[in-house]
């Protein structure tokens, strides 16, 4: 087993920073224009205040990850802060959340494929086997070694971002006022529109987390994870907000609701009908990526816990690169009979359907991070002072977050709580084989 000063085997900062602009463009940021176009420019709020309550958490995460540089990031926040069993119980939502990332992102990256290989519009087996050799290459890529994954994550953050900075800039010289009135196209108030657009808008930000779990093989982790974090949600959050205002400029309301692909047709009408192959190279490029980092972290968390003694031992194997092999191999098994059992789903069916139980199992492990985050000032603990700033951070990271959890819809929060609560038998067998 390698230790922790082979740090030639550990990433920097850039290639952290990568996982987190990795980890939150996704395939997000290419569909949930035709979301937001129910409410009409009135979405862009939701930008705005999903990029700000992103901020506000990756601050805290920031904050937490100087003192707690720990594998698992707000698993191991909650832990410290509320012991065992919520620590699972976080650790395990974060993991059934990466479940379901996992198996959407795979979804998307073979829709996004078929705009160059129409078979996969049509062959419902053949998509699917697409997805699992694409799903079981990524794997086999973060099994053999976690350096290997970052730099793959690197590369495929570079390359996704030129295609959405294309739209972005070319937006800019074809806009059109009149698809920003009415302001609110919907027939709900303008507050209500804000939350829910807020809502959707943050799972393009779930991923700032993403420096927090593989702590264990980042270099100087207590530096290098907050600067990572910061970096890529302002990075991150620029490039949204711009891009859907371009967006906005060039389509009117109506027509993004009516399509599945937005920066194509937006790219098409910029620059010709060829132009929206070069935009399903970007998203093929952007799910690739993101599944990369995804199945990169989906070892992390299972590992951390089962070095706690609260996952089975297996969980912990890593091999000579430092890869949590066990861990990974399983994740991605699940993810494969996720997408088995869905199979004969419509894909926005699918889709959404993971999205919502990845957002709300999300949430709760901000909460708890929020919560280990104002308690550990309250009680002086890891160097935290019960300053102002502290409990005022504190208290607008959690209210963002339960904001968001009502954002999501009474349905999303019952299937992702039912999800979280299944894992207690999971939590006590663990216990009983220590």
């Amino acid at each position: 087993m390698s230790n922790s000063k082979n740090s030639s085997k550990k990433l920097g900062v850039w290639t952290t920073t990568a996982l987190v602009v990795g980890g939150m463009i996704g395939s997000g940021i290419f569909s949930l224009p035709v979301a937001l176009a129910q409410f009409g420019g009135i979405s862009l709020f939701g930008w705005v205040f999903a990029a700000l309550g992103a901020f506000i958490l990756a601050k805290i995460l920031g904050q937490l990850s100087k003192v707690i540089p720990d594998t698992g990031g707000p698993y191991a926040y909650s832990r410290a802060g509320f012991g065992d069993f919520i620590g699972f119980f976080v650790g395990w939502g974060y993991w059934l959340s990466l479940w379901a990332t996992n198996a959407a992102i795979a979804i998307s990256f073979v829709s996004y494929l078929s705009v160059f290989i129409p078979i996969l519009k049509d062959n419902s087996l053949l998509s699917l086997i697409t997805a699992l050799i694409t799903i079981w290459l990524l794997t086999a890529l973060n099994s053999y070694s976690v350096k290997g994954g970052g730099k793959t994550q690197l590369i495929t953050t570079l390359l996704k971002i030129v295609p959405l900075l294309a739209i972005t800039v070319g937006g800019f010289f074809f806009i059109d006022w009149s698809n920003f009135s009415p302001f609110n196209v919907s027939e709900v108030s303008s507050i209500q529109a804000i939350t829910i657009s807020t809502a959707i808008c943050l799972f393009a930000f779930l991923g700032i987390e993403a420096a927090t779990i593989p702590a264990g093989n980042i270099k100087s982790p207590e530096k290098t994870i907050p600067k990572a974090t910061m970096y890529g949600t302002i990075a991150v959050s620029i490039l949204y907000m711009a891009s859907s205002f371009a967006l906005f400029s060039v389509l009117p309301p109506a027509e993004m609701a009516n399509t599945v692909s937005p920066f194509s047709d937006a790219a098409s009408k910029m620059w010709g009908a060829n132009a929206e192959y070069i935009v399903a190279a970007g998203a093929c490029i952007s799910t690739f990526g993101a599944l990369n980092g995804w199945i990169l972290i989906s070892g992390q968390m299972p590992m951390a816990m089962a070095n706690d003694g609260i996952l089975p031992k297996p969980f912990a194997k890593i091999n000579k690169n430092e890869s949590p092999y066990f861990s990974i191999i399983v994740s991605s098994g699940i993810v494969t009979i996720l997408l088995l059992l869905n199979q004969t789903k419509g894909l926005a069916d699918v889709y959404t359907y993971m999205i919502l139980l990845s957002t709300v199992a999300t949430l709760v492990s901000y909460i708890f991070s929020v919560s280990a985050f104002g308690l550990f000032s309250i009680e002086r603990k890891y160097g935290f002072k019960p300053k102002l700033t502290n409990f005022i951070l504190t208290l607008i990271g959690f209210a963002f977050s339960i904001w968001m959890m009502f954002g999501s819809g009474h349905e999303a929060v019952s299937v992702g709580f039912i999800g979280l609560l299944l894992g207690i038998p999971v939590y006590i067998w663990s216990k009983r084989k220590i």
